[in-house]
C-alpha cells in the first residue's frame, strides 16, 4: 500500500500564502479605489478630455480715409488626407486627379503625390486653397461613391493683401505693412509692431473626446474667452502712396539704382502720409520670396543706415546760428580745400574749386563743404567743445537713437560721441557736411520736421487710430526756438531759389518750397575702398500752399544711383533727388482732403 501523498503542514502553508496573497490585493484594491480615487478620477477626465484654443479673427487695416483695405484676413480651406483609409490603388486615383483639378506641375506635383500615396493617417496636400478649388473637391468627395475619398478640407485664416503696389508683383505699402506668416504672428512693419492689437486674443475652450479623438461638441467649455483682434487705421493716404510708389519705380529704373525710398509727413503732428520704398514685394507671396531673398523684406526707412552728406550741413547751421557764431549773412572765404589737423588731412569743395568770399545762407546753397567745415571749427574755441556742440545738435534733433515710429526693427543709427571717442579736426570737418555719421531717412524727416514747425519734435507715426480710439501726436520737446526755425526754413526756400541747377527742376508753380540737397560716396568695406561711381542721393524739404508755412515735410533717397553725366562736382543722373521730390510734392499737396486748411504745432498753437 502507497503512504498518502498529503500533508497537514503542507496545505497549511498553501493556506497562509492564498490568505496573505488575497490580503495583499485587497490592500492594493482599497489603495487604489478609496486612497488615490481622486487621483485616478481626474487622470481618467484628462484622457477622454481636450483642451484647445479657437484663434481669434485678426483686425483689418484701412488707409487714413477708412475705407481703403490694406490687409485684410479670409478664410481659406487646407486640403489633408488619411491615406491609410485607402488601397494603394485608390490613393494614386485620388492623386493624379488632384494633381489635375490643382493644376500642379514638376516638384509640387511629385510632393502631393507622395504625400497622398503614403501609408499615413494624416497629411497635408495643399494651403490656402482658392475658393473654387475648395467647392470642387466637395463637390467631387459627395455621394455614396466619391470620386475623391479620404480627403478633409480644414479652413484656416488667410492674411490677404488685396491692394496693388505700384510696382509690378507688389502689394501696397509692403514695407510698411509686413506680412503675416503661418502661425499668426506679423513679420515687419505695421503687422509685427502691432502684433497684440490686430491678433486679439484666442478662446480657450474644454472637451471631451469621441471614440476618434475629436471634440464633443456638446461638452464644450469655455476656460478663457477671448476677444477679437481691432483694427487699425492708418496715416496713409491710399491714393498718394500708389503716386509714390510709381515714381519711385520710374526713378529706379531711370538711375539704376539699388534702392529709392520717400517719406512725406505732416511735420506738425509726425502723421506719415506716404511710406514707400522700390523694389518692393508682394505680401501675399511671402513664402515664395522667404526662400529665395528673405532681404527684401527689410525695410530701408528705418532699419538700415547711411551717410546723409549735405543735408546734414542743415545740422551744422542749426548748430552755428543756435549758438550764435554766424548769422545767414556772415560772410565766409570759401578757399576750394581746407587743411586741417596741422596740414595732415584736408576737405575739399566737390569741384575743388574755391567760390571766393560768400554769405552763409549762399554756401549752404552752393553745398560748399569748405565753408561748412570752417563753420564747424568755429562753434567754440577748442576742437573739443566744438564736436561735442555739434553731436549735442545731433542728439538734440534726434540722431543716433530710434525715433520711436511705430513701425517694426526700427535702428537708431551710428553717431559718435566725441567724449568717448575724441574727435580730430577732419572728424568734426567731416561731419559738418554729413560724412563720418550714419542715419535713417526717417530721422531726417523727424529732423527737419523741427526745423520748419517752429522748434518742436514730433514723433513719427503711422497709425491713426487703434479700433475706435485716435491716437495723439507724440512731442519730444522743444529742441529750438520758433525764430532758428523760422530762419531755417528761409534758408531752405533760399536753397532752391538761389541755384540755378536746383530753381529749375525743384520749383512748384503756385506753391512754395525749399529744401536740401546731399550726395555721398559710398564706402565699401569688403574693398576697403569708395565705390566707383556709385552714390547716394538724398532730398529733405518742404511743400507749402502759402510761403513760409511749410505743409508737409519730404524726405528722399535714391541708394546707390549711377550718373551719367560725371564731371567734378557734378554728378547727374536722369532723375535726381531734387526731382523726384518735386514729383512727390506735387502730387501730395494737390491730393484732396490731405493737407488740412491750417496747421497747429504742438506745445506752439496755430503756425503765424
Amino acid at each position: 500500500m502507497l503512504g498518502r501523498s498529503d500533508s497537514r503542514t503542507r496545505a497549511l502553508l498553501l493556506l497562509v500564502a492564498f490568505v496573505i496573497v488575497a490580503g495583499s490585493l485587497g490592500i492594493r484594491l482599497a489603495y487604489w479605489q478609496v486612497v488615490r480615487r481622486d487621483e485616478l478620477a481626474a487622470m481618467a477626465v484628462r484622457q477622454s478630455s481636450m483642451r484647445y484654443e479657437i484663434p481669434s479673427k485678426r483686425g483689418s487695416i484701412y488707409d487714413r480715409s477708412g475705407t481703403v483695405v490694406l490687409a485684410t484676413s479670409v478664410s481659406r480651406d487646407r486640403l489633408a488626407a488619411n491615406p491609410k483609409l485607402l488601397t494603394p490603388d485608390r490613393r494614386a486615383q485620388v492623386a493624379a486627379r488632384l494633381v489635375q483639378l490643382l493644376n500642379l506641375t514638376g516638384d509640387d506635383a511629385a510632393n502631393l503625390t507622395a504625400r497622398m500615396t503614403s501609408d499615413r493617417e494624416y497629411v497635408v496636400l495643399a494651403r490656402e486653397l482658392d475658393p473654387s478649388a475648395s467647392d470642387e473637391i466637395r463637390r467631387l468627395s459627395e455621394g455614396d461613391n466619391p470620386e475623391l475619398a479620404g480627403l478633409i478640407l480644414e479652413p484656416q485664416s488667410v492674411r490677404l493683401y488685396p491692394q496693388a503696389g505700384g510696382g509690378p508683383r507688389t502689394t501696397l505699402a509692403a514695407h510698411l505693412l509686413g506680412f503675416v506668416n503661418r502661425d499668426g504672428v506679423g513679420q515687419y512693419g505695421v503687422e509685427q509692431y502691432y502684433q497684440d492689437d490686430l491678433a486679439g486674443l484666442a478662446t480657450v475652450v474644454a472637451a471631451q473626446r469621441d471614440a476618434s479623438g475629436n471634440a464633443v461638441p456638446e461638452s464644450s467649455t469655455v476656460i478663457e474667452p477671448g476677444y477679437p483682434g481691432q483694427n487699425l487705421t492708418l496715416t496713409v493716404d491710399a491714393s498718394l502712396q500708389v503716386a509714390v510708389e510709381q515714381e519711385l519705380l520710374s526713378a529706379w529704373i531711370a538711375d539704376r539704382a539699388k534702392r529709392v525710398s520717400a517719406v512725406v509727413m505732416d511735420p506738425y503732428t509726425g502723421e506719415v502720409v506716404a511710406y514707400a520704398s522700390y523694389p518692393s514685394y508682394d505680401a501675399n507671396q511671402y513664402q515664395a520670396l522667404a526662400a529665395t531673398d528673405p532681404g527684401v523684406f527689410v525695410d530701408p526707412i528705418v532699419s538700415t543706415v547711411y551717410e546723409p552728406g549735405s543735408v546734414f550741413k542743415m545740422l551744422t547751421a542749426t548748430a552755428a546760428l543756435g549758438a550764435g557764431t554766424v548769422t545767414t549773412k556772415t560772410k565766409l572765404r570759401d578757399t576750394g580745400t581746407l587743411q586741417v589737423d596741422g596740414g595732415r588731412a584736408h576737405v575739399d569743395d566737390a569741384d575743388h574749386k574755391p567760390m571766393g568770399v560768400m554769405s552763409f545762407e549762399d554756401a549752404v546753397a552752393y553745398s560748399r563743404n569748405v565753408v561748412a567745415a570752417k563753420v564747424a571749427l568755429k562753434l567754440a574755441p577748442t576742437t573739443k567743445a566744438a564736436s561735442t556742440k555739434l553731436y549735442d545738435t545731433w542728439r538734440t534733433m534726434g540722431f543716433g537713437a530710434p525715433t520711436g515710429i511705430d513701425v517694426a526693427n526700427e535702428v537708431g543709427g551710428i553717431v559718435r560721441d566725441p567724449a568717448t571717442s575724441p574727435w580730430r579736426q577732419i572728424d568734426l570737418a567731416n561731419g559738418a557736411f554729413g560724412q563720418g555719421i550714419a542715419v535713417t531717412p526717417i530721422q531726417l524727416a523727424q529732423a527737419y520736421g523741427a526745423m520748419l514747425n517752429g522748434g518742436m519734435l514730433v514723433q513719427p507715426r503711422v497709425v491713426k487710430a487703434i479700433g475706435d480710439r485716435d491716437t495723439n501726436p507724440v512731442v519730444k520737446g522743444r529742441v529750438m526756438p520758433d525764430t532758428l526755425s523760422t530762419t531755417l526754413t528761409s534758408m531752405m526756400h533760399h536753397v532752391v531759389h538761389e541755384v540755378d541747377f536746383y530753381r529749375s527742376r525743384t520749383l512748384i508753380p503756385g506753391y512754395d518750397v525749399g529744401g536740401k540737397t546731399g550726395t555721398a560716396q559710398i564706402w565699401d568695406a569688403e574693398r576697403h575702398a569708395w565705390k566707383v561711381n556709385l552714390f547716394n542721393y538724398s532730398f529733405v524739404g518742404y511743400v507749402a500752399r502759402n510761403p513760409g508755412r511749410p505743409d508737409l515735410v519730404i524726405a528722399v533717397r535714391i541708394e546707390e544711383g549711377r550718373p551719367t553725366v560725371i564731371r567734378l562736382g557734378h554728378l547727374e543722373m536722369p532723375v535726381m533727388s531734387f526731382e523726384l521730390f518735386r514729383r512727390i510734392a506735387h502730387t501730395a499737396i494737390t491730393t484732396p482732403d490731405l493737407v488740412p486748411d491750417s496747421h497747429v504745432a504742438p506745445g506752439i498753437g496755430p503756425r503765424p
